[in-house]
Formats: structure tokens, sequence, C-alpha cells
């Protein structure tokens, strides 16, 4: 048996599925269901979860059966989640080739970049106050 505690780059669908405690036909329903859950597949055509899969999954989890939403509920909470971590992740790409221009850049950018966390800030807290 494998040991799951060590980290890896992939996974496969048995191993997220002992991971997750969920069984492998709810992953690949879920795949359907939830745009934001997509795993790769390798040249065989099996699935290949990441670490970013697993933890989508662990959300659409307690979404699903411990807060006891419906599927729709939690597309809508997971949608409003996704977009924030999209732009989170545009702005540590941008400029990251001309390290010249992302200085200059940076220093332009400040208030906005404050203002841009406090919402990212306010997103956050208003999910946490839905899933509690």
């Amino acid at each position: 048996m494998k040991d799951l505690s060590i980290k890896k780059l992939y996974y496969s669908i048995s191993e997220v599925s002992k991971i997750t405690d969920v069984e492998q036909y709810v992953l690949r329903y879920w795949e359907t269901e939830f745009e934001q859950l997509k795993p790769q597949k390798n040249r065989a055509g099996n699935r290949i979860y990441t670490n970013k899969d697993i933890q989508t999954i662990l959300l659409i989890k307690n979404l699903l059966r411990e807060k006891k939403y419906t599927i729709e509920g939690a597309k809508n909470i997971i949608a409003t989640i996704a977009p924030v971590e999209e732009s989170a992740q545009e702005e540590i790409d941008f400029g990251s080739n001309d390290k010249n221009a992302n200085k200059l850049s940076s220093k332009k950018e400040k208030p906005s970049l404050k203002k841009d966390l406090e919402e990212i800030k306010n997103v956050l807290e208003n999910i946490k106050s839905y899933l509690t």
C-alpha cells in the first residue's frame, strides 16, 4: 500500500478517493457538475489530480455533505471563490518576465493593490459567513 502522506505532483483517482473519503464514481460525477474540477488525463487516459484538485474536492465535500448545500448552492459559492483566486493569480503573473517594469509598476499600483486586497478580504469574509 502506498504512503499517502508523501506529497506528490499528481494522484490517481483511487488515491484521491482514499485521501478525501469520496467514492470514485462521485468524483467522476462532480467533474460533470463543477467546472472548477477538471483533472488532467495522462497518456493512458487516466485522471491525474493535483493538490489544487484535491482541495477543490474537499471544499465541495464540505459544502455538500457537512454544510448540506445543494449542488446549485455549492456551485454558486465556488463560483464566487474562483474569480478571486484567478484575479490574485493574474496579479502575481503580471510583469514577471521584466523585473524593471515590475518594479516601476509596483510603485504606481500600491494604492490600488491595497484596495484590491481589501476587496478580496471582504469577499473572503462574506464566503466565511456563508460557510459558518
